[in-house]
């Protein structure tokens, strides 16, 4: 009879459900390529990080922060993983006999049973996941080790507990790792423990009172002594914690440090917990002995009870009928450590804060003087770099594929003189929304370079208010610093991988010739010639073209990671960056110069702040925002200032701050990382300057931190605010880049500047600037103007508003505004002059037919004195009454000019402040004509019609008066 499923009586034999040995084969196969296709995926990120790496010539990060992560990795998950797998065999090995089981054990018989062939096993896998799980949770603290191994003394002591401030800033945040550790390992065992010992009989609930063996009892006594014993040890770590916890004072809620409750409350109710805690942790020591729960649970419920009333009411008593009556003389002393440790952190302690009248003399004598005065005291910058940048790509883009910032950089050049400018700057970046014809070649091999710094003076503009540049034009054809390496591969703007010096020519630039091609010579990248580079970057980037592709051959390399910011954050990690990285042209280069700050959050007495809330304002842009992380922090350091090679890629870092012991601590951690100060060029040094977000972040806390007493910090009567951007509602004035000097300098130095309000109120409160020069003996001095709590000086919204209102330039400003032109408000400079404040602000129009603006008037106030005018020495002559030589208007008649002081027969008599408004519309709409028709001289000559019409509806209008 033949086999049932043969294919008949001489038929093969099949054995159903079983797969052929071909079928094994392939199967094996596949899970094999699965697995090796799984590890080059790991391995591919990997092995890409360490080429990067490698190719900035910053290995040693790579692997000091790789070996860090391992060691935590290892040691600690190793640590918890033995931890809990002992303490689940030992409960094991304790079980008792399993004779006369209860219905309870009969119940967990099966899942023993269950259990019995693999209980190797799952002990080895438990132990395993709560090892992976641990280990990776420890691998992330490698800032916090390497901050504890490495750490350097401050050299200074907290108020309270007289313990150097490392301790806090290094020490107790490794600590405070510790303990969680610990506690976590104890719990998981302690969990572990009983759940074996209730599986096994040595834990039985359902009996009355639930009863454990003693072998059950000693264990987790044992186990609940260790987590009481940590408790104690938590108890003394929040004696020092209370140096560093935040509270809220007087509305101020990132106040930190103790308070008088903290002191004469919370601090001795902590030493006595610890104390108890100690006691209780040897009653469950003692359980091992004594096998009983008693006294244990005895003590445990005691230490409870301790913490609710004595580290609990007590305090709270205390705060209500000793605090809160007279609030102010308790916390007096507080406030004073609290004020003096947050001036250190924030390196706002040698602040030189003067008196300033804020009035401007009346006398007309004075005029003569104040004028020259502003010449000497101010470069006053037109250009405002967050409003002409559309004029930088409407003039100087010169293709679609190239771009600038949204807001530009203000730094400075020498002119033809040899005299130093203030220079509103940026990159001819490039921008891959731009490219005509979008395909991965195009975008990754051809479009791959900026090209060029665009530079225009800050205190000029061209009759047609347009930039006069000082560098311009595709290839350079004037430079502000001699020839130098154009080409820009590393940008802001540049978020693309490229691939370069291959087979494949990158477009370099174009003009009326046509299209120049170009092969990128730097090292900068990685090389990709190798299969295994490709195939590595294909899985990083998710395209298999790199694979196959012709245009990737001998000496192609791949950029990425291109923007400064993220070059100098991967080799520094442990560096906060500056939201505002900014171009130069160095010793024949363009770099990149970035600043970068080291911070904390345990600087003890130190009030909090958070960073990317406090550096954002209206100059902020996506690209510019600091810091975009929002950290936590109450002490900050400019200590690095950083360049990244603008070719090629090239990332230095440079000691700044020679004095901050986090800097030190991390340069221990890092060897070779950080060059020492003095290898700063004086080239760089020409155009380092003080950093905007640590200006923005000081500024924050001099609102509060600038008072002299706890009494005026408590009652908050002295309290300034920043003043509303009067151009960009909502938005705080940013910190503005001036030439300048304060009433106490000599000459003009390179300065930041910025203006507070009184709390609650428009007039001007204070002037602040600091000396951003870094070639300056003064660098980094602030100095602040404070002037008389019952001033009525103007603030910026005042001024803004007393422009606004005023009748004759409202009259001007409708006509600005006629048909489609809009009329834009650049930044509204203020100045010290002579004992009061001198305000300037450019104003742009954006016409119809254009779509960048012009600088078409200057607005000027000193005091009551307001000037509306074309330029900027017109308004300043007329705010100070001073009248130039005005040269008369050449004679109709060449042939029969007419002479001086006579009256002609038949001349046109003035115009009516009516006529002269109208002649002013009439030009305007000429104006407007001839821009959509792109005839300039039709343009100016309409233009010059304007400011005559302005100027005798002007002259007929103080007639009328």
């Amino acid at each position: 009879m033949p086999d049932r499923g043969s294919g008949g009586p001489s038929g093969p034999r099949i054995r159903v459900g079983q797969p052929s040995r071909r079928a094994k084969t392939l199967l094996m196969t596949a899970g094999v390529l699965a697995v090796l296709a799984m590890l080059f995926v790991m391995f591919a990120g990997f092995w890409t990080d360490w080429l990067w790496y490698r190719s900035v010539q910053y290995t040693n990060v790579f692997t000091t922060t790789l070996w860090t992560k391992i060691g935590l990795f290892a040691a600690f998950g190793l640590l918890m993983a033995v931890t809990v797998g002992f303490n689940i065999w030992l409960a094991h090995r304790l079980r008792p006999p399993l004779s006369a089981m209860s219905l309870e054990q009969q119940s967990l018989d099966r899942y023993r049973m269950s259990i019995a062939p693999f209980k190797k096993w799952v002990l080895i896998g438990v132990a395993a996941l709560v090892g992976l799980i641990s280990g990776a949770s420890a691998a992330g603290q490698w800032r916090t080790w390497l901050m504890w191994v490495n750490g350097t003394p401050f050299g200074r002591t907290d108020a309270q507990f007289n313990k150097d401030i490392s301790f806090f800033t290094f020490d107790l945040p490794f600590y405070r790792f510790l303990l969680s550790f610990g506690f976590a390992a104890t719990v998981l065992s302690l969990i572990a423990a009983a759940l074996v010992h209730y599986l096994y009989g040595g834990l039985r609930l359902t009996t009355p009172g639930a009863r454990a063996t003693s072998q059950a009892t000693g264990h987790l006594s044992v186990l609940l002594g260790v987590f009481v014993a940590l408790k104690a040890v938590a108890y003394w770590l929040d004696r020092y914690g209370l140096a560093v916890k935040s509270s809220e004072i007087r509305g101020t809620s990132d106040w930190t440090g103790l308070r008088y409750t903290d002191a004469n409350a919370y601090l001795p109710a902590k030493t006595i917990l610890f104390f108890i805690a100690a006691i209780c942790a040897l009653l469950f020591f003692a359980a091992l002995w004594r096998r009983t729960w008693q006294l244990p649970v005895i003590g445990f419920g005691l230490m409870v009870l301790s913490a609710i009333l004595i580290g609990g009411l007590y305090p709270a008593i205390v705060q209500k009928f000793q605090v809160q009556p007279n609030e102010q003389a308790k916390e007096t002393p507080y406030i004073e450590k609290n004020m003096k440790a947050t001036r250190e952190a924030y390196g706002i302690d040698d602040a030189d804060m003067s008196d300033y009248r804020g009035t401007t003399p009346d006398t007309e004598e004075e005029n003569g003087r104040l004028r020259d005065a502003v010449d000497e005291t101010a470069s006053l910058r037109l250009l405002d770099p967050s409003v002409v940048p559309p004029a930088f790509r409407q003039l100087q883009q010169v293709r679609g594929y190239y771009g600038f910032p949204a807001t530009l950089d203000v730094d400075r050049y020498k002119d033809k003189d040899g005299n130093e400018r203030d220079t509103v700057v940026g990159l001819r970046e490039i921008n891959i929304e731009g490219i005509p014809e979008r395909n991965w070649i195009n975008d990754h091999f051809k479009y791959t370079h900026g090209f060029g710094m665009v530079a225009a003076s800050g205190t000029d503009v061209a009759p047609d208010g347009t930039p006069v540049f000082s560098e311009k034009n595709l290839p350079p054809e004037e430079t502000l610093a001699g020839d130098y390496q154009p080409r820009i591969y590393y940008g802001e703007r540049t978020t693309q991988y490229s691939i370069v010096g291959g087979p494949q020519q990158e477009l370099d630039y174009a003009d009326d010739e046509g299209e120049k091609t170009y092969t990128y010579t730097g090292k900068s990248g990685v090389s990709i010639s190798g299969l295994l580079n490709r195939s590595a970057y294909a899985l990083t980037f998710g395209e298999p073209q790199f694979l196959y592709s012709t245009a990737i051959g001998e000496g192609s390399r791949i950029l990425y990671n291109r923007t400064p910011k993220e070059r100098v954050e991967a080799v520094a990690p442990w560096l906060t960056i500056d939201g505002d990285p900014y171009p130069a042209i160095v010793d024949g280069k363009i770099q990149w110069i970035v600043d970068a700050y080291t911070t904390s959050n345990g600087y003890p007495y130190s009030s909090r702040t958070t960073l990317g809330d406090t550096t954002q304002d209206s100059l902020t842009d996506g690209q510019r925002a600091l810091i975009a992380q929002q950290d936590r922090v109450n002490y900050i350091r400019n200590s690095v200032k950083a360049t990244v090679d603008a070719y090629t890629g090239d990332v230095k870092l440079y000691e700044w701050d020679t004095e901050d012991p986090v800097l030190k601590t991390w340069r221990k951690a890092f060897p070779g990382t950080v060059e020492s100060k003095d290898k700063i060029s004086d080239a760089l040094m020409d155009h380092l300057r003080y950093p905007q977000d640590l200006f923005k972040v000081q500024r924050e806390l001099l609102q509060r931190y600038h008072v002299d007493t706890a009494s005026q910090f408590y009652s908050g009567s002295e309290r300034w605010q920043i003043p509303d951007d009067p151009t960009h509602k909502g938005n705080p004035v940013p910190p503005y880049y001036l030439s300048m000097k304060m009433p106490d300098q000599d000459d003009q130095v390179f300065s930041l500047t910025t203006t507070f309000n009184p709390n609650q109120r428009e007039t001007l409160g204070a002037f602040m600037a600091v000396d951003a020069d870094a070639r300056s003996d003064d660098y980094g001095k602030i100095r602040i103007l404070k002037l008389p709590s019952n001033t009525t000086v103007a603030g910026p919204q005042q001024v803004q508003s007393k422009f606004n209102s005023d009748p004759t330039i409202a009259q001007q400003i409708n006509i600005l505004q006629r048909g489609d032109s809009e009329v834009e408000y650049g930044n509204l400079l203020t100045v010290p002059l002579e004992g009061g404040l001198l305000y300037v602000e450019p104003v742009y129009v954006r016409g119809a037919g254009t779509n960048y603006p012009r600088m078409r008037k200057v607005l000027v106030t000193y005091g009551e004195r307001i000037a509306f005018e074309d330029t900027l020495e017109a308004a300043l002559d007329k705010v100070f009454g001073i009248e130039g030589e005005r040269p008369s208007p050449p004679p109709e008649d060449p042939e029969d000019p007419e002479e001086p002081g006579e009256e002609q027969p038949g001349a046109t008599p003035p115009a009516t402040p009516d006529e002269a408004l109208k002649e002013a519309a009439d030009a305007a709409k000429k104006m407007d004509d001839a821009m959509k028709k792109g005839d300039w001289e039709a343009y100016g000559k309409a233009w010059r019609e304007l400011q005559d019409a302005l100027k005798e509806a002007e002259e007929a209008a103080d007639a009328g008066d």
